[in-house]
């Protein structure tokens, strides 16, 4: 079904909306952000050359992306030789009340069949909300492709009133996991402070994700 000129037109600033955007990223050298809508940008521009009928728009159109594209290139092929060297530093700043970013968009990139062991470092997991959250991204790790088999959490002991709370829910956890033929190791320290997640994959990367103004770091040894 052909779309309308309407359609058209407002898939067009979509479009050139999200390139502007790939531009400011790519300029304050924000690359994976930037190789990202990149590629979002690209598609709906090439959404709208496949509706447009006139030659001379389709002309232009052609040349603009292509120009996009080349530029998108150029960044993929930066990121690739810099998570070759290891060298890769991403980091994503989530603002508070932003919605849109689930695990798999945050951390899957970095999760792939060489994953098998993963060590994760956050103060609270007390609360039922900081216990369902650490549930679901378990969860994600035992995902294909992820063949993980150990997952060590790192957690502060909650000495007031939650303590039953999360000593069983942790241990619920645990028992369902160990369903899937996967060990979670738990540790509690009063020490630990700061939120950290590391994966045994080969290769060396860092992910920083500031969320609501907390630093959560993502790295593999």
């Amino acid at each position: 079904m052909a779309k309308s000129g309407r359609e058209v037109d407002a898939q067009s600033v979509a479009a050139f909306t999200v390139l502007k955007r790939a531009v400011e990223l790519d300029s304050e050298s924000r690359y994976q952000q930037a190789l990202v809508c990149y590629q979002e940008g690209i598609d709906l521009l090439m959404q709208v050359l496949r509706g447009t009928k006139d030659d001379t728009k389709k002309s232009n159109l052609r040349k603009q992306i292509t120009g996009y594209m080349d530029r998108a290139e150029i960044v993929k092929k930066y990121l690739d030789q810099e998570k070759e060297d290891g060298k890769y530093h991403e980091q994503i700043k989530i603002e508070e009340n932003a919605t849109g970013f689930s695990y798999e968009s945050l951390f899957q990139k970095y999760l792939n069949e060489t994953v098998t062991e993963v060590w994760i470092q956050d103060p609270y997991i007390r609360q039922i909300h900081q216990l369902y959250n650490f549930l679901r991204f378990c969860e994600m790790l035992i995902k294909k492709p992820c063949k993980v088999k150990t997952i060590h959490l790192l957690t502060s002991l909650d000495e007031g009133s939650g303590k039953q709370q999360q000593s069983s829910g942790l241990q619920e956890i645990k028992e369902s996991l160990q369903n899937h033929g996967v060990l979670l190791e738990i540790e509690y320290s009063s020490s630990v402070h700061d939120r950290e997640i590391r994966c045994d994959s080969m290769r060396q990367c860092q992910k920083e994700t500031v969320y609501a103004g907390m630093l959560v770091v993502c790295s593999s040894i």
